[in-house]
Order: C-alpha cells, then sequence, then structure tokens
C-alpha cells in the first residue's frame, strides 16, 4: 500500500465492483428506462419494461453478492477478535466483551494490541458514542489490508 492505512483513509472501495460493475449495471438500468418511454408502440414498450427489470434484478444481484461477502467478512473479524481478546485481555474484561456489539468489535481490530486492553474497557463503559468514535480513538493504527 502506498500510504499507511489509518483513520481518515481506510475505507475500501474494490475498483471491480465499485468503479466497472455498479456504474455499467446503472448505465444500463438508465437506458432500459429511457427505452420504455422513448418506445414507439405496446410491444416494444413492454419488452423495454421486462430488460428494465431484468436490469434491477442484476444490480439487485450484484449488491446482494457484495453484502454477503461483507458479512462473511465481519464474522471472521469478530472470530479472530475473539482469539485475540482471549490471548491479550484479563479473563475478567474478556468475560464482559460479549457485550460488545458487532460493530464494537470491528471498529476495535484497528487497534494494536498495547491499546486494546484500554480501548476495550472504554467501549464497555460506554465511552463512546458510536464505532467511528472507536476508531478515532486508536492513536497507532493497526491496519487491515485484508478485507473485501
Amino acid at each position: 500500500m502506498p500510504n499507511e492505512q489509518n483513520y481518515s483513509n481506510h475505507a475500501r472501495w474494490y475498483p471491480l465492483f465499485h468503479f466497472v460493475v455498479m456504474p455499467l449495471l446503472a448505465l444500463n438500468l438508465l437506458d432500459h428506462v429511457v427505452r420504455i418511454f422513448t418506445a414507439h408502440n405496446g410491444d416494444e414498450r413492454w419488452d423495454q419494461i421486462f430488460w428494465t427489470i431484468m436490469s434491477v434484478t442484476l444490480i439487485l444481484l450484484a449488491l446482494a453478492a457484495r453484502l454477503q461477502v461483507l458479512t462473511v467478512q465481519d464474522r471472521l473479524i469478530r472470530l479472530e477478535e475473539r482469539l485475540r481478546y482471549a490471548g491479550l485481555l484479563s479473563p475478567e474484561i474478556n468475560a464482559r466483551c460479549g457485550s460488545l456489539t458487532k460493530g464494537q468489535i470491528i471498529a476495535l481490530r484497528f487497534a494494536p494490541d498495547d491499546e486494546l486492553p484500554s480501548l476495550v474497557e472504554r467501549t464497555l463503559k460506554g465511552e463512546f458514542a458510536d464505532t467511528k468514535s472507536v476508531k478515532a480513538a486508536v492513536k497507532n493504527w493497526r491496519a487491515d489490508d485484508l478485507r473485501a
């Protein structure tokens, strides 16, 4: 990675999905919607309605595939972090980690080992308003370059 990952640049863009597939599917949908309104007869219009529905279906298929990948990634992060907590946190704090939300666990993955115990405690105490606050509190960002 050319730049070191941190809070301000950690969002992940998957170029093939975000900049190729989705724009092409959106253009395809737009084209079919325009063709509905420029169709010269009823049969042609019904054909375009069918292809418009197919265009929407393809967009939904692409979004569903992306969301499934992100769901699996979140499950893996939760598993990795549970294993990490077992090795780094005291048994008392680790036992309380069951009350962390999925979003909090995912945000805490960016904390390095030395910052993790205090950030987990602060999170459990409710010091952070949201997951962005948790990530912003990390001083020495632990990059996650293997994200989907």
